[in-house]
């Protein structure tokens, strides 16, 4: 297996696929400056060792016919670990869920859900998610506008 200690040229790999996942090789190795052959290498090794867990296109939501966004706080009525395993494989199953996060306070879960308009979302919440066994309440939050997308990490290059 690889590295798992990272050092300043790792940090530096990380950082600029961040920025852009589909540079390529040569230019990566360009840009932390170091040869394309070890680049290539510290790159495997970085996706080897869990660093690196995918490489993703940024859509646009509007374009391709979503047009809303909703962040939907869940309770469930139940917390045993039973519980929360049934509720996420639900989660799983549902296109609309774009991301789903177990988080501490007043709701169990955040889910980030995208829909077509505001009926369809209606729609999902009630034919998915206020019917699903053990959801006590969902409160929903309409986005506005995206006022920042920026995925990843704060990465130190120094």
């Amino acid at each position: 297996m690889g590295r798992v200690k990272l050092d300043r040229i790792d940090r530096n790999i990380l950082s600029e696929l961040q920025k852009d996942g589909r540079i390529t090789n040569v230019d990566l190795a360009e840009k932390v400056g170091i040869s394309a052959p070890p680049c290539l290498r510290r790159v495997r090794a970085l996706e080897e060792n869990g660093f690196i867990h995918g490489y993703h296109a940024h859509l646009d939501a509007g374009i391709l016919g979503y047009g809303v966004t909703v962040f939907a706080q869940v309770g469930l009525d139940h917390q045993s670990e039973k519980d929360l395993n049934n509720f996420v494989s639900m989660v799983l199953e549902w296109e609309q869920v774009r991301e789903c996060y177990m988080i501490a306070g007043d709701a169990d879960f955040m889910l980030k859900i995208v829909a077509k308009d505001w009926d369809d979302y209606q729609k999902f919440l009630t034919k998915h998610l206020t019917s699903a066994p053990n959801v006590a309440h969902v409160k929903s939050s309409l986005t506005v506008r995206e006022v920042k997308y920026q995925p990843g990490i704060p990465i130190n290059t120094e």
